[in-house]
């Protein structure tokens, strides 16, 4: 299994090419030098939590998505677990409406 250090590298890279960043552009966003960024992707450096807060301030999300290492399912692979899971659960199903009722 990766380490700690690789698997954040590994979501910072991932989440700075979804934004279409080069690694020039987060540091130049974060205020540090290139290599930085290219030692944090492979894991070969850890960010502080000050950098840490500036990279993810710069990739727009919160910091501990930059723990999420688990590839997150698409919108119909959790529509079906949903749906799945409220057939099989009625408790479900009406936890999941109270949920719903009070964020919609």
């Amino acid at each position: 299994m990766d380490n700690i250090k690789e698997l954040l590298g590994k979501k910072i890279r991932e989440l700075r090419k979804a934004k279409k960043y080069t690694q020039e552009q987060l540091a130049e966003k974060v205020d540090i030098g290139t290599p930085n960024i290219s030692y944090f992707e492979t894991g070969k450096y850890s960010p502080s939590i000050e950098t840490l807060e500036k990279i993810a301030k710069a990739l727009d999300v919160e910091i501990y998505e930059l723990y999420m290492f688990q590839p997150q399912k698409s919108i119909n692979e959790i529509k079906k677990e949903l749906i799945k899971g409220m057939d099989s659960d009625e408790k479900v199903l009406r936890m999941l409406y109270k949920f719903y009722l009070s964020v919609k």
